[in-house]
């Protein structure tokens, strides 16, 4: 079973699964577009800045997002999405998490 956190949404898994199953990126307006969501485009953007606040996705710019290797263990069951930690040692081989080489980089 998925352990998704307090602040999702009911829309947070659907909005991970395309984006995985697109090549790991995507957009919210072609999520809109894809019919599989049926909320607005604002909605689902705001979706999007709420997973990658929470480290699930990350924005790569021109609206566009991609799944991190958080969102991916998220939806393999392998990641606790209320702690913000992998399960029972599943996890990066190096130990360490997306979000935490993206705070190295300052």
């Amino acid at each position: 079973m998925r352990r998704s956190g307090s602040w999702q949404s009911v829309w947070d898994d659907r909005i991970l699964e395309w984006i995985r199953e697109n090549d790991g990126a995507g957009t919210p307006k072609k999520l809109k577009e894809s019919g599989l969501i049926r909320v607005s485009q604002a909605h689902i953007s705001r979706r999007c800045r709420k997973l990658a606040e929470n480290g699930l996705l990350r924005e790569i710019g021109n609206g566009a997002y991609v799944i991190t290797e958080e969102g991916i263990a998220y939806l393999d069951e392998e990641y606790d999405a209320e702690e913000g930690v992998y399960i029972s040692g599943n996890g990066p081989a190096d130990g360490s998490s997306s979000t935490d080489a993206e705070t190295n980089d300052v």
